[in-house]
């Protein structure tokens, strides 16, 4: 099931399901908004995007709200995560997912937002997207973070790879999944209990945040996905951003977990993750590695329709 595409009159609804809006935050969130603007799209914002009810946030049943009255609006056709930060899955048992169902749009985030990107895949089919944080487009981000998140939403563009980009083979080998991933750390909280991501099929996409999860973290993470079987599922593996001041990179310790256990193809890029440039991820849709190719990672299949 895959979301319309944006057009000049729709509207995005901004909502923020980790860390709270604060004060520092609007002047960027306002900017990003004359951004879209420019583009003919409307912005709105959920009602407790500045709470701070329990102190450190939102609760997750404000959260929630926040997401289900921008899924049921017929008015809203685009959703997105104001920011990062720590615990969106609090909203995991308060999400109406047969609403969801109902009311299928574009649904837009990364980093902590791993936890409902995937998580509403999981649960009902619906594509969803890693891509850029509201905040992030005009905070942090390269203006080629804009130009692609238009491309893939408004202009239904299916390219992974950027003209620039590279893609490093770290493992040879061809195969067909469902895209699926995010951030390391999040996606190792799912892997089981009852709110888990069936990895059956799937080709993993991963990235991580140097500066909050050193090496060690990360070796523990895939570990345990390792050990819950997560690798024996996949059909291959797409390797993102990992910057830490160590200078290891995330292939590294992919491989010293790894080893040569498996062999589905696994490629390396840095075009996605906690970086300036970031490639719009879609999860949910069939891709293809084939590292005998130049464009080693295509997709099969529209994201938007």
């Amino acid at each position: 099931m895959i979301p319309n595409k944006l057009k000049k009159g729709d509207t995005i609804s901004v909502i923020a399901p980790s860390n709270h809006v604060q004060e520092d935050d609007i002047q960027y969130l306002k900017k990003t908004e004359e951004m879209f603007g420019a583009k003919g799209i409307h912005v709105i914002y959920g009602k407790n995007i500045d709470s701070n009810t329990l102190g450190y946030g939102p609760t997750p049943i404000e959260k929630a709200e926040d997401l289900k009255v921008a899924f049921e609006n017929k008015n809203i056709q685009a959703i997105f995560c104001a920011k990062g930060g720590e615990n969106s899955n609090a909203l995991f048992e308060y999400i109406d997912y047969e609403l969801i169902k109902k009311n299928p749009k574009i649904f837009c985030g990364f980093s902590d937002s791993t936890f409902l990107i995937d998580m509403i895949y999981e649960k009902t089919g619906l594509t969803t997207f890693y891509a850029s944080t509201f905040k992030a487009i005009s905070d942090w981000d390269s203006p080629a973070v804009f130009e692609n998140i238009i491309q893939r939403f408004m202009e239904g563009n299916t390219q992974l790879i950027g003209k620039d980009e590279k893609v490093e083979t770290i493992q040879k080998g061809i195969c067909e999944g469902i895209l699926m991933g995010g951030n390391l750390n999040c996606l190792r909280e799912m892997v089981c209990g009852k709110y888990f991501l069936n990895f059956q099929d799937k080709i993993l996409f991963i990235e991580d945040f140097g500066e909050e999860s050193n090496p060690k973290f990360i070796s523990n993470f895939l570990y345990y996905m390792k050990q819950n079987d997560v690798f024996s599922k996949i059909k291959g593996l797409w390797i993102g951003s990992y910057e830490h001041e160590s200078g290891i990179k995330l292939a590294k310790i992919v491989k010293d977990v790894l080893g040569n256990e498996y062999s589905f193809p696994m490629i390396q890029s840095e075009n996605f993750g906690h970086i300036p440039k970031k490639q719009v991820i879609p999860v949910g849709v069939k891709a293809k590695i084939d590292t005998n190719k130049e464009e080693k990672i295509v997709l099969l299949e529209k994201c938007v329709k």
